[in-house]
């Protein structure tokens, strides 16, 4: 039987992503020892391969694009999306602390933040991209934290938690590839293992709707709930399950041998989005999960087709490490997905691209010469969607493309409850001693920060917002500083 590995740490953290790497950075400038056990090979989790963007209130960035922003503005935004579900007091505290502890508390890990863009459902710019994207923020954050001392430990699965007269005291778990098992001793545990979005079953268990429609797996490859059931087995209470946010614009990844997992594709201008009737939808240009999503579910079948020519994949991202060389995107690998992919036709004839999609050919090409048409024209939008057409081209070099697309379970909106210390709380909204959860596995924070409905931004923004909270006070737990205090205002 293999050895048992042990470990002795203040604060023992489950995930090294967005909210694990934050917990640590907290918990080490409050002066206790940690240790981060993640599942993958490598730290960075799903936060390193996304777009990196946060929404923050009131930046410098803002100020030099002349925009007026303020905490009231940004809450009225955020409550008019995320619905009547939205943890209103968690949404306020996010907000009014982005400025400093977040925008300029990474500054100072050496994380720079370059542009804003505009998204839906923000009534000025405010989602705010770090530089080179989510990999830039999480490797700088990764280094923060190796350089404060803060150990990572990898390829171990975190199986249950310890508990001595009702309190948390430590972890057990195995090696994932020798199946030693593992035990932590620990005053304080904070678990941030992500959602659930890759685990199918699990998705339909809370949305049992969608049984018989095809759903893609499209989180962190950890992202499996093992966390959620943990934290439950533990007495942690479990809040808007059913708040799940997809992705519209993704295909099937092929090489995946069970083809359950999907690609996020991005960086295609001009795209547009056609049904198996051989017809447009949609403004492709409103994309999100509140608008893009519904509409593609609603198609019948509940899929569609990307459309580009050969010009537009040019800039064309996969959200997926083997489509990238750390921040920069492997075009050749790309090129391979769009020539050998069963979910990607490829055609140097409208007419030969209708078939092989098996799509109405005349509604098809009749919706192509369409939007043509008002490209050709000049139109600022086209007139059937009011898509803006200022990043549009006429569909006029061949080959041509079609991938199909299917919604992909991107996001929990709903999770762990948890107060403003971050603390796992029970089924009476008490607090199970020693517990804290911080991230996705949390809603993001709280159990449900955003409601059904996320602006973009508000879900790596406060993961690494509420990983502070959470390391900051499990310090405090295990018996270091005073717990998070906000202003980023530590020497």
């Amino acid at each position: 039987m293999a050895q048992i590995q042990q470990f002795d740490t203040d604060v023992a953290i489950v995930g090294a992503g967005a909210a694990g790497i934050a917990a640590g950075i907290e918990a080490r400038q409050a002066g206790a020892r940690t240790i981060a056990f993640e599942q993958a090979a490598d730290a960075g989790g799903a936060a390193i391969i996304s777009g990196g963007g946060c929404l923050i209130v009131g930046s410098p960035l803002q100020k030099r694009h002349g925009i007026d922003d303020t905490p009231d503005l940004a809450f009225n935004d955020w409550i008019a999306w995320g619905g009547p579900s939205t943890d209103e007091v968690w949404a306020r505290y996010y907000i009014e602390h982005t400025l400093h502890d977040l925008y300029h508390w990474a500054e100072r890990l050496g994380v720079t933040w370059p542009d804003l863009k505009a998204q839906e459902g923000n009534s000025v710019l405010r989602w705010t991209r770090a530089d080179h994207n989510g990999f830039g923020l999480m490797t700088r954050l990764i280094d923060g934290y190796r350089g404060a001392d803060g150990q990572i430990v990898t390829e171990t699965e975190i199986t249950g938690l310890r508990r001595e007269g009702g309190r948390v005291v430590g972890l057990e778990g195995r090696h994932v590839r020798t199946g030693a098992p593992l035990v932590a001793r620990a005053k304080a545990v904070v678990v941030a293992t992500g959602g659930f979005n890759s685990n199918l079953a699990m998705v339909l268990e809370h949305k049992p709707e969608l049984n018989g429609h095809r759903i893609l797996e499209g989180s962190g490859r950890g992202s499996t709930g093992t966390g959620h059931q943990f934290v439950r087995a533990a007495g942690g209470y479990l809040t808007h399950m059913d708040h799940i946010w997809f992705y519209p614009y993704a295909t099937p990844d092929y090489r995946d041998p069970a083809q359950r997992r999907g690609l996020v594709f991005r960086l295609v201008p001009g795209n547009v989005w056609i049904n198996q009737q051989g017809r447009r939808f949609h403004n492709e240009a409103l994309s999100g999960g509140n608008s893009g999503s519904p509409a593609l579910m609603a198609q019948n079948p509940p899929h569609a087709w990307a459309i580009m020519d050969t010009p537009m994949t040019a800039t064309m991202e996969i959200a997926d490490p083997y489509y990238r060389d750390r921040d920069k995107v492997v075009r050749a690998k790309v090129i391979e997905l769009l020539d050998n992919s069963p979910f990607i036709r490829k055609a140097h004839m409208l007419a030969e691209l209708a078939a092989k999609m098996a799509v109405d050919d005349a509604a098809f090409q009749s919706t192509i010469a369409r939007y043509n048409a008002a490209c050709a024209q000049g139109l600022a939008t086209e007139p059937e969607f009011g898509k803006p057409l200022k990043s549009s081209k006429a569909f006029d070099t061949p080959p041509y493309y079609a991938v199909q697309i299917f919604p992909l379970a991107r996001k929990n909106f709903g999770g762990v409850k948890t107060d403003l210390q971050c603390r796992v709380l029970d089924k009476h909204f008490e607090p199970i001693e020693g517990l804290f959860a911080a991230g996705e596995i949390a809603g993001m924070a709280g159990g449900h920060i955003n409601g059904r409905a996320g602006l973009e931004g508000t879900m790596l923004g406060p993961s690494l917002f509420s990983g502070r909270v959470a390391g900051g006070w499990a310090a405090h737990v295990a018996g270091h500083g005073g717990g998070f205090i906000g202003k980023a205002n530590r020497p």
